[in-house]
């Protein structure tokens, strides 16, 4: 027979899966919106990286995205700027090559979106990366918003630019922090009901802001600073620690 003493041990996540700040078994329907960064988070590549590859120069723009991931290059918006000026003119086909040949989402993405999807929550995919992909992801995954860098085409190429939009020119983190803080005023929730999920330096205010911030297969800088940590396994990890 328990005494009043006895206490029963606190269940820990599975090895790959860790959690500081939270005490689960949590409640999925006690949040009302799931945000993605894209590249490496969503899907199990970095889009930039990839078209650089194949115009031949992936090994100078990937050493700017890996440092700007790791937090080592603070200006994300000049980072932004230095690779895009490597990628003028990649023609339109090159691009699909890259979304049917290369992109896939990585393990997990879908069940996650679906178990989200269920218990009531809307979706958004904010990335630094670009709309082209992005919102061929919101018509694949049926994704309810999505925020994102647009590429300047002209005559099917690039030019090395991006498109000013209503809210500026570079989705950086800050502006991914005022997109999921904006997303959550239009459907009526608070912030602490949100949930964010990264893997970049880049999606440190937007997992600051969030009620649950989620690091997946993530920088060291990340990965200190959020509540969940899945550094094996898929996306559908998450759900673990929810009941």
């Amino acid at each position: 027979m328990m005494t009043d003493q006895d206490t029963l041990p606190t269940p820990q996540p599975a090895p790959g899966l860790s959690v500081r700040g939270i005490v689960p078994p949590l409640s999925l329907r006690d949040y009302r919106l799931i945000a993605f960064d894209m590249d490496s988070t969503l899907i199990n590549i970095e889009c930039i990286d990839e078209i650089a590859d194949v115009v031949g120069r992936k090994a100078e723009v990937a050493a700017i995205t890996e440092a700007a991931m790791r937090g080592e290059i603070t200006d994300f918006k000049d980072s932004l700027r230095r690779r895009l000026a490597q990628l003028a003119g990649v023609t339109e086909q090159q691009l699909a090559r890259v979304y049917h040949e290369r992109l896939r989402l990585n393990p997990g993405a879908a069940e996650l979106i679906l178990a989200c999807k269920a218990a009531g929550l809307k979706t958004l995919l904010v990335s630094g990366g670009f709309t082209y992909f992005a919102e061929r992801l919101r018509a694949r995954l049926a994704l309810d918003f999505v925020r994102g860098n647009r590429l300047e085409i002209v005559a099917g190429q690039l030019t090395g630019h991006v498109l000013p939009q209503s809210w500026g020119d570079i989705c950086d983190g800050a502006v991914k922090r005022e997109t999921l803080l904006a997303v959550c005023g239009l459907i009526g929730c608070q912030p602490g009901q949100a949930i964010a999920v990264g893997d970049g330096a880049n999606d440190l205010p937007m997992m600051a802001a969030a009620g649950l911030s989620v690091a997946y297969h993530a920088k060291p800088k990340v990965r200190e600073q959020a509540q969940v940590a899945i550094d094996a396994g898929g996306l559908d990890r998450l759900l673990e620690l929810f009941r």
